[in-house]
């Protein structure tokens, strides 16, 4: 996924959720977010991944602070389904320093899949969601994605759906224990996946 805002230089990310913040505004062309973020203040131009879509800081608040968001990013993500009120999952970019505790995510969002169902499974519960065609070979069981920015493993895959374990501690601390059946929300595969499969592809 192409940003207006994207930065100059490809950011990363963990997956791994540092908050969630509140969404104060949206207009057709950005997002105002409340939020508490601890460490270092926020600048301008730093990348952030709001629901697992890699924006860049544009607006700095003493509540919080604003990203510019392009007409594709909202057309191929869920952003366009959040309003005023909304929660949203928040990460920022790594460092150096950054412990990497999931796995690598470049913020750029492949396209939204739909919750089919969630189930109580032990203390945790376990999620369906529908795989798009188009990524079914870049998914694996036991390998990683993405959704609305939350680092998972696949626990279970069929030919037009794939599943998940959620533990408690990780709907506790992101926006996910909000999310119901029919909910969309922003999916992005392994890198390491996308470009294994180039490289067989482009070895045929």
């Amino acid at each position: 996924m192409s940003h207006e805002n994207e930065p100059k230089e490809t950011s990363l990310f963990t997956g791994i959720i540092e908050t969630t913040g509140r969404v104060r505004n949206r207009t057709n062309m950005a997002l105002s977010l409340e939020v508490k973020l601890g460490g270092e203040p926020l600048k301008m131009g730093e990348s952030i991944a709001v629901d697992g879509v890699c924006l860049t800081v544009s607006h700095i608040h003493s509540w919080g602070f604003g990203v510019d968001v392009s007409v594709e990013t909202f057309d191929r993500s869920s952003l366009k389904h959040r309003h005023p009120g909304n929660h949203v999952n928040l990460e920022r970019a790594l460092t150096l320093s950054t412990r990497l505790g999931g796995h690598m995510v470049t913020g750029h969002v492949d396209t939204t899949t739909h919750l089919i169902w969630r189930r109580p499974e032990g203390g945790s519960e376990r999620w369906r969601f529908a795989l798009p065609a188009e990524l079914a070979c870049f998914v694996a069981e036991k390998g990683s994605v993405t959704l609305d920015g939350v680092s998972l493993t696949v626990a279970g895959l069929g030919s037009h759906w794939f599943e998940t374990a959620l533990i408690p501690h990780t709907l506790e601390t992101t926006t996910l224990h909000e999310r119901r059946a029919s909910d969309l929300l922003n999916f992005e595969v392994d890198i390491l996946a996308r470009y294994t499969q180039r490289v067989l592809t482009a070895g045929r």
